[in-house]
């Protein structure tokens, strides 16, 4: 999604229906924006706060220094604008729903792209190898290293395409609003560490026969 979803006003709007779920600081409110666009529409600080002492001037929002950090938070005078727009604001949040959809498609054919090229380049590799072997006798050792060659690119792909699928729900949960506990991610950062030991134990076994 271009920030031009983001026409006149709607930025406005959708800054008082973040701030409606809770107060935050500035940066919280760029990171909602990030998170919320599936990371395609980032505002710069000179774009937001701005923004929000307009907002402010208006009666919308009210601001609270702490230390080196300002709160910002919703007013009853900003509520009564949301419940005033509310068919602007389901206009505002079909558009992101669609960019999320647009994001994810586009990571799908990325990897779909990706694993038409690594075929393509297993299969120049595999000619090559045959040509070469033409001009010489073939022994076991060979076959094994072919073979090996093989498993690598099959291995690259396989962790490619998990990569981008894992990330892709991430992003579209996070994106449509929904929460993302620590555990979910100590659960997969957990699976990870044994993945990698496990393939990191397999690998020492063969060099060990």
């Amino acid at each position: 999604m271009s920030p031009a979803v983001f026409s006149h006003g709607d930025l406005r709007l959708y800054l008082l229906s973040l701030l409606a779920e809770a107060p935050q600081h500035g940066y919280g409110i760029i990171q909602a924006l990030t998170d919320r666009t599936g990371g395609t529409y980032t505002p710069s600080a000179g774009t937001i706060y701005p923004r929000l002492a307009k907002l402010e001037e208006e009666g919308m929002v009210t601001k609270t220094v702490d230390g080196r950090t300002t709160i910002y938070a919703i007013t009853d005078a900003g509520r009564a604008e949301l419940a005033s727009r509310e068919g602007d604001l389901a206009g505002i949040e079909a558009g992101l729903t669609d960019s999320v959809r647009l994001i994810a498609n586009e990571v799908r054919q990325s990897v779909k792209e990706a694993m038409k090229s690594l075929r393509a380049d297993l299969a120049s590799a595999e000619k090559d190898e045959r040509q070469a072997s033409k001009s010489r006798p073939r022994t076991p050792v060979d076959d094994e290293r072919i073979i090996s060659r093989e498993e690598m690119h099959r291995a690259d792909a396989a962790i490619n395409a998990f990569r981008a699928r894992v990330r892709t729900d991430l992003r579209t949960h996070v994106a449509r609003g929904g929460l993302l506990p620590a555990s979910v991610v100590n659960d997969l950062d957990d699976a990870l560490d044994a993945a990698a030991r496990g393939v990191t134990a397999a690998l020492a076994s063969l060099n060990g026969r």
